[in-house]
């Protein structure tokens, strides 16, 4: 029996939505990934963009892969980079790191669209506060899977018989799924923990129509098949059960609930550091 999320959308404004499948209350993780998001698909009028501003992380691993679009990275170790359809951005905050996330600046003189995911990794608790490194793969970089009708980039991990280059700290299933009508694909079994996000395309899962936009998590041990009824686009996520719970609270993520309020204290204090090129910031939230 799997289970069948359906996200909470939230709208950030001018037509871009952005969908969160985890944390809910059927999934607080899947694997190491405690949080997915679904970012589009959104068009921006020319002028208009993606403006995140600096915002800090402690205790986890931002994992972004896109379908279309680009969005230019700044982080606190002067790293810059804009992020292309099919590359990889991992960005391990470990002990604390601040970023931004805009649209760039020439990509914004036209009309323009974004698609992609973007979750966070809980790193172990041996690695919680190890040394921030932002890292970029470039689509070439990642393996690729071709199978009768469907297109398989492994993006972090092991899957599918391959191994992806992107530095993991415990066992990682990631996978971008692209699937012609009528192919058929088994989950690979070499997981604990299982799930598939359909982002767009008629699904089924072992005959079971799967609603574009959900999440569904397999059950343990399962061997379950997915069927694209349409062209379908996915990303599969899973790999080692957390090694103790975590507490999640804004953008922190840690086994200890005192490393987070320390978290709290360092960005009210600036003790993250300056983003390279940016004035602006988030505020620490009230609540």
């Amino acid at each position: 029996m799997t289970t069948i999320i359906a996200p909470r959308v939230h709208d950030l404004g001018g037509g871009f939505n952005v969908r969160r499948a985890v944390p809910s209350l059927q999934a607080r993780s899947v694997g190491p990934f405690v949080f997915v998001d679904h970012m589009g698909p959104a068009v921006f009028e020319p002028g208009r963009g993606i403006d995140v501003r600096p915002h800090p992380h402690i205790g986890l691993a931002t994992v972004t892969f896109l379908w279309s679009g680009a969005i230019h990275h700044r982080d606190t170790l002067g790293s810059e980079q804009v992020i292309a359809p099919g590359d990889v951005n991992w960005m391990t905050a470990g002990r604390g790191i601040a970023h931004s996330e805009r649209t760039p600046a020439d990509v914004r003189t036209g009309r323009h669209d974004v698609h992609g995911m973007q979750t966070w990794v809980a790193l172990p608790k041996s690695y919680e506060e190890v040394a921030p490194e932002f890292h970029h793969h470039a689509a070439a970089t990642l393996p690729v899977v071709e199978r009768a009708g469907a297109r398989l980039r492994v993006i972090a991990g092991r899957a599918y018989g391959e191994e992806s280059p992107v530095k993991v700290f415990s066992g990682t299933f990631n996978v971008a799924v692209d699937l012609q009508p009528d192919a058929e694909l088994e989950i690979d079994a070499g997981h604990v923990e299982r799930a598939l996000y359909v982002l767009e395309g008629d699904a089924q899962v072992d005959g079971a129509d799967i609603p574009e936009k959900h999440l569904v998590v397999f059950d343990r041990g399962s061997r379950p098949v997915l069927r694209a009824k349409t062209p379908v686009k996915g990303l599969l996520m899973g790999g080692e059960p957390l090694d103790a719970p975590r507490h999640m609270w804004w953008n922190f993520v840690s086994s200890s609930q005192e490393r987070i309020d320390q978290a709290k204290q360092d960005w009210l204090d600036g003790r993250f550091g300056q983003v390279p090129g940016e004035t602006e910031f988030i505020p620490l939230p009230e609540r």
